[in-house]
């Protein structure tokens, strides 16, 4: 059966044997083993992105999330069959799931297109997969629907409400500071955790969740219903039965994407002072959308857009606050005046239809603020250029210290994530508040652009009281995290950026006022050392060589040239 430019059901993406009526004949035998029938291969057929591991945490239940997109998928007269991809997941991959984003886009989209689906329904939850399987989903083009781990439940210390991984850095760094014990700090490691499920924070992967609901590529009320819960099990029963009628209508991810829909994620992210990880991964789906979307799309939202969601690291809330005072839905109805529309959704409907069927934010609860009474003013999170950032950096000031949102001060230097690691406790640097920390070579050529910009306070100034410093780089910062933290300075060090340049010592000025960074040596100066610049060697073999010669930098997405 053909489906306007497409052969449909289990005659798609025919295995090659030179003979299309063998081709067939060899499926349907092999598909007959597991026990297929005709009346089961005449069905619309969904694949199912199953990103089922024993290394990702986050995705505990994923299983049971399976069996019910198949239940749904079932009812709705499709045929279910799951496939495994790349799982990326935080905590147990090294040196950063930042550098096998790229490729864990390049297996499900390689796979979405080998294989025989009529659509695809794209289960993921952990930082990078949900990013990655965007980009490969709008690169394939087939129906697609999406559905998330969704976040952990708050655990508990002493009577206190614990969240990963905001929670565990604030500790983390009262343990540095001498403030807890080793004893305290093992039974808050054993209280963090308290369920399967991405970390229950507006950390990256609640962002993103929240930003694919916007985009129109999930069904309303998806990005927050607890991993452990029925909701979010019914939601996926709810997916697989979407996922059927996408096939039948063939509605496809790049009629959704429009300017309109991105326009409008980025005004979400900035209500939800969002992860700044998320900016990468908006440029990277919108330049394969061939959508134009840049880093000055972001800073115009953020002058617009007020902070609206009472969640750490911004805020003090968890996730499952957030859903049960409405989750996504409730907030873009708060913004509706901000939003755009006409933009369209997987259901049919476009934005502006949907909103008429939202509430807006219950006056009862503290999580979903109104636009006339913010959580706090526009500008959660800025873009700045300079002299160090000519291509432009990124700060979360929703996470910073007023009091560090102009400052200049001496630089001290570490050349790479390592190098920061066996020195910054060193006392005879002699680093002092008044420092800039700055730490290069941790971009996506230099290092797969790990989450190491939140460089930790050194401990002789954490045991003084210190909490915060301005630190600069190249690298990424955890959505959880927070501080004066400039970010994704653009172009990086390792491709001959102006972090490259930077020496003890040199004066640094960050003015969020008038959004600059700059390193205040002289232009002549400046071109003398450029003179004498170096560029490191590129890894020998494999993915990590692909990935260097040809990733882009961070105001571009960080996705490969060639894609």
């Amino acid at each position: 059966m053909k489906n306007k430019d497409r052969e449909i059901g289990i005659d798609g993406n025919l295995t090659s044997y030179g003979d299309r009526e063998f081709s067939r004949y060899m499926r349907r035998a092999f598909l007959a083993s597991a026990g297929f029938d005709k009346d089961d291969l005449q069905r619309p057929i969904i694949g199912i992105v199953d990103t089922s591991s024993d290394y990702n945490i986050c995705h505990r239940q994923m299983p049971e999330m399976v069996a019910a997109v198949k239940r749904g998928v079932l009812q709705a007269g499709g045929l279910p069959l799951a496939f495994p991809t790349i799982s990326l997941n935080e905590i147990l991959t090294s040196p950063t799931t930042m550098l096998y984003r790229n490729l864990q886009a390049m297996d499900t989209e390689e796979m979405i297109l080998a294989q025989p689906m009529d659509a695809v329904v794209l289960l993921g939850g952990c930082d990078k997969t949900v990013p990655a399987q965007a980009m490969a989903a709008v690169s394939a083009n087939r129906p697609c629907i999406f559905e998330v781990a969704g976040p952990m439940l708050a655990g508990h210390w002493r009577g206190e409400r614990l969240g990963a991984c905001t929670d565990c850095r604030r500790l983390w760094g009262r343990y540095r500071a001498g403030d807890l014990s080793k004893e305290e700090i093992k039974e808050v490691e054993a209280g963090l955790c308290f369920t399967g499920g991405t970390c229950m924070v507006m950390g990256t992967a609640s962002t993103m969740a929240c930003l694919m609901e916007t985009l129109g590529l999930m069904l309303p009320g998806g990005s927050s219903p607890p991993h452990a819960s029925g909701q979010r099990l019914k939601h996926c029963v709810a997916s697989g039965r979407c996922a059927v009628e996408l096939a039948r209508k063939n509605i496809r991810p790049k009629q959704i994407l429009t300017r309109a829909a991105f326009v409008n994620a980025v005004k979400v992210l900035m209500a939800l002072a969002g992860s700044t990880n998320t900016i990468v991964h908006l440029l990277a789906i919108a330049r394969r959308a061939g959508v134009a979307l840049s880093l000055d799309d972001f800073q115009a939202a953020s002058e617009q857009v007020p902070v609206l969601v009472n969640c750490k690291p911004a805020g003090q809330k968890y996730m499952e606050d957030f859903h049960h005072a409405g989750g996504t839905p409730t907030l873009m109805k708060a913004l509706e005046s901000v939003l755009d529309p006409s933009a369209a959704t997987i259901t049919g409907k476009t934005v502006g239809q949907l909103l008429a069927e939202y509430s807006e934010p219950d006056d009862r609860q503290s999580v979903i603020q109104s636009m006339a009474s913010p959580l706090r003013p526009p500008g959660g999170i800025a873009i700045v250029y300079g002299s160090l950032a000519p291509d432009g950096a990124v700060i979360k000031t929703a996470a910073a210290s007023a009091d560090l949102l102009h400052h200049r001060g001496p630089a001290v230097v570490f050349e790479s994530p390592e190098d920061a690691a066996q020195r910054i406790d060193d006392p005879s640097l002699g680093i002092t508040p008044q420092h800039v920390m700055v730490l290069r070579n941790a971009g996506p050529v230099g290092a797969g652009m790990p989450e190491v910009g939140s460089l930790p306070i050194p401990r002789y100034l954490a045991e003084q009281g210190v909490r915060d410093m301005v630190r600069v780089s190249d690298a990424r910062m955890s959505g959880t995290a927070y501080g004066s933290i400039i970010l994704h300075c653009a172009p990086e060090a390792a491709v001959g950026g102006p972090l490259a340049l930077v020496q003890n010592g040199d004066p640094i000025e960050f003015n969020l006022t008038e959004r600059r960074i700059d390193l205040d040596i002289g232009d002549d100066e400046m071109a003398r050392r450029r003179s004498k610049y170096v560029a490191p060697s590129v890894p020998e073999r494999g993915w990590k060589r692909l990935y260097a010669e040809h990733v882009l930098q961070a105001n571009l997405g960080a996705d490969l040239d060639f894609l």
